[in-house]
């Protein structure tokens, strides 16, 4: 006799809130608004007074909701478990976590799950909202001052890699090949 077996899984909820702290402040946006940005172009909720108390383009926000990323799921499963992959998570994990569980033995492994089935989901791409919607909490904290952090050292190394490959770099190589 042949039993048929499965496995009953119950729905497990996706990202509903993002919260954003800086310091004792913070500010909730709905997914549900992002998405409907990233779709419509339009904004509703609490997402229509941010990008207006913050004078943000909402055009602007919307691409980069879409912006979609080619993440080939073996390659980017590979890395994500990696040595280096290990150590970007875990920086990633001290700004995008778990609301109110600051915890890396948690964040990592949200992340990774995030990562692979957005993937999954999208088909090998992936972008912000396949990602958010992909993430195996109901509430996520971004740690406003630690993002701000590297987004200054990105725009600082990206100032720099300007800086050398434009003309001072050119003037040097002049020299030494004289």
């Amino acid at each position: 006799m042949t039993i048929n077996s499965f496995i009953y899984c119950e729905k497990v909820n996706c990202a509903e809130n993002i919260i954003i702290y800086k310091g004792i402040l913070s500010r909730s946006i709905s997914v549900e608004s992002l998405d409907h940005l990233a779709k419509t172009k339009k904004l509703k909720g609490s997402l229509k007074k941010i990008i207006k108390l913050t004078n943000q383009n909402k055009d602007e926000i919307s691409d980069l909701l879409n912006q979609e990323y080619e993440a080939p799921l073996v390659l980017t499963s590979k890395l994500i478990n990696s040595k280096i992959g290990s150590v970007i998570l875990s920086r990633v994990a001290e700004i995008i976590y778990p609301n109110k569980v600051e915890n890396k033995s948690i964040s990592v492994p949200a992340i990774r799950a995030a990562l692979i089935n957005g993937i999954v989901k999208g088909n090998g791409r992936i972008n912000l909202i396949q990602f958010l919607k992909s993430y195996p909490n109901k509430n996520i904290a971004i740690n406003y001052s630690a993002l701000s952090k590297v987004i200054n050292k990105v725009e600082s190394m990206n100032d720099l890699v300007e800086f050398f490959s434009g003309s001072p770099l050119d003037k040097l190589k002049n020299i030494n090949s004289i």
